[in-house]
């Protein structure tokens, strides 16, 4: 059995108020709690500096605590007024955006000098690319219905028709978006309000969380910036499915975007599980098309409303220009050579990377095999030659195709937030390739992983951060790796 452990300063489920005095890594504002026993260390994510807030307890060890922040009660003197709705997705939003940077990038660093062990990451150091966009890059937002509200000005929970974002610290409660967020489409957001009353006076009512009941469950829209174009998705129960008239709805939506309309999609999700698309149901096209199209670095891909794509594209077009750099800094490791691009999502990179070198064979892989149809479309449709793409587990992959092995010297890495598994990590290295450029979303087990690869010969080279989230705690990072021994050769 577990023995509890002690402390004289805070209880797991306790709500203090607590002013914000430092910033770590991931948004983690730091308090600090005095008395007779000494000094204990309080993590409250989303705050900064300056900040006075609420939060509860969630996890209190003898030494820290971790919190989840429930209100700002007073902001920091670097905070300055916006004309936008605060949102819990933007909790920057009032911070200037280059003390922002500022932030990303003195913690980011410290990451890797503490869990990377890499003492002189400022002579490795490149560059911080700042988004295009501080406002308004999104290409996907998801918009929830809920059946409880929050009255700001009583300050509690109240029974009433929402349609917008979770109240912050809450997963029951919903909080109306009435005017533009600064994340995403303004006239979107602008009009939300009507697309509430719509929904509203039909009579159904929205999803009511801990009954697990209602009918309006998402509003999902996504848009391409390179042809303006809207693709909405209405997410539903099926309780109460034929007294929605899809057609008119979609009329409706028409009556507001016009030609901005790509298509409406209509998803049936029954699932009691807090997400857009169901495990079991069925997902429709009403009106118009499935998929728009975007472009990246002059290259076309077609995005459904499933398909990862990254989520500010001209943020995202800064951090692939980086790779390449990196990938074609010694173009002799590329070029008449085959280059694996490992957790390749829908192949972006490498379709990118094969047109711009000359001869290459870049190999994709990864474990979503509608990422990879999606890959292959694409690259049909870029008429793009010279790339294969595998649906695998990376691991599995890497000893199922041992003829890649002592082949292979320019690696692309860009796995999800875990990062890579310590089993597939000797996988990878045991490939033996002059190079990787890994690019990850998080720094923290990039770092983690930088230790492994400097243990098994690899040099951190160069590391530029990209800033694809504004008003967000999240960085991206890009890492060339060089194998000292090719070096030295």
């Amino acid at each position: 059995m577990a023995r509890k452990v002690q402390n004289n300063f805070v209880k797991r489920g306790e709500v203090i108020e607590i002013l914000i005095q430092d910033y770590a890594f991931g948004g983690k504002g730091i308090g600090r709690i005095k008395n007779e026993h000494g000094e204990y260390v309080v993590f409250v994510p989303n705050s900064l500096p300056g900040q006075l807030v609420r939060a509860q307890i969630k996890k209190a060890s003898k030494s820290y605590a971790e919190c989840k922040l429930q209100e700002v009660l007073s902001h920091s003197e670097e905070e300055i007024e916006m004309p936008f709705q605060e949102i819990p997705g933007a909790p920057y939003i009032k911070l200037p955006i280059e003390k922002q940077h500022d932030y990303k990038k003195s913690s980011t660093l410290e990451l890797f000098k503490r869990i990377g062990k890499v003492d002189n990451i400022e002579d490795a150091f490149d560059e911080f690319i700042t988004s295009p966009s501080t406002f308004h890059y999104r290409n996907k937002m998801e918009y929830a219905f809920s059946a409880i509200g929050y009255d700001h000005d009583l300050k509690k929970d109240v029974d009433e028709f929402t349609l917008g974002f979770k109240k912050r610290g809450t997963w029951w409660c919903g909080d109306d978006l009435k005017k533009d967020s600064g994340l995403f489409d303004k006239e979107v957001e602008d009009n939300l309000k009507l697309i509430k009353k719509y929904c509203q006076d039909t009579g159904l009512s929205p999803w009511h969380a801990p009954k697990r009941e209602g009918f309006f469950r998402y509003f999902v829209v996504r848009k391409s910036y390179k042809t303006d174009q809207l693709l909405f998705n209405i997410v539903t129960t099926s309780n109460g499915l034929e007294k929605f008239d899809l057609p008119k709805f979609s009329e409706f939506l028409l009556s507001i975007f016009g030609d901005r309309i790509a298509g409406l999609l209509h998803t049936t999700n029954d699932d009691v599980g807090d997400r857009t698309i169901a495990t079991t149901g069925k997902i429709q096209v009403v009106s118009g098309e499935d998929k728009i199209v975007e472009e990246l670095l002059g290259l076309n891909f077609e995005i459904s409303m499933k398909s990862f794509f990254q989520t500010n594209p001209k943020s995202a077009e800064k951090l692939y220009s980086k790779v390449l750099e990196y990938a074609l800094e010694k173009k002799e490791t590329v070029d008449n050579n085959i280059v694996l691009d490992l957790f390749c999502g829908t192949g972006t990179i490498g379709q990118i990377l094969a047109a711009k070198s000359e001869n290459s064979q870049i190999v994709g892989v990864d474990i979503v095999e509608s990422a990879i149809q999606d890959a292959r479309e694409n690259a049909k449709r870029n008429g793009i030659e010279g790339l294969k793409f595998y649906a695998a587990d990376v691991g599995k992959f890497l000893k199922e195709h041992p003829e890649y092995q002592g082949k292979i010297r320019t690696l692309i890495l860009d796995p999800a937030r875990a990062g890579v598994a310590p089993k597939t990590m000797k996988k990878i290295i045991d490939l033996n390739a002059e190079r990787m450029v890994y690019v990850s979303c998080n720094p923290a087990t990039q770092a983690r992983d930088a230790e492994l690869l400097a243990e098994a010969g690899y040099q951190l080279k160069n590391i530029s951060l990209v800033d694809q989230f504004p008003h967000t705690s999240h960085v991206e990072c890009v890492a060339l790796f060089e194998l000292k021994k090719s070096i030295e050769k």
